[in-house]
């Protein structure tokens, strides 16, 4: 859901992460990943603008971080 809300694909994800688009792809299919892997990918997802929400009833989620006006 981050990946679309930024509208990036897996390569824009893989350059800004500094992984390989193939990794991107694996962890999107629920494949196993090391946790620094998965800390980088969130890290340039969060410097992009994007928001991950905690559990709350509903699910874990994202959503784009308002501009500051």
């Amino acid at each position: 859901m981050a990946r679309a809300a930024l509208k990036w694909g897996v390569r824009d994800v893989a350059r800004e992460a500094k992984v390989s688009p193939a990794t991107v792809t694996r962890i999107e299919a629920d494949s196993p990943a090391n946790a620094s892997t998965l800390a980088a990918i969130r890290s340039a997802l969060e410097a992009a603008g994007v928001e991950f929400i905690a559990e709350n009833g509903g699910g874990p989620g994202v959503r784009l971080r308002k501009n500051k006006a």
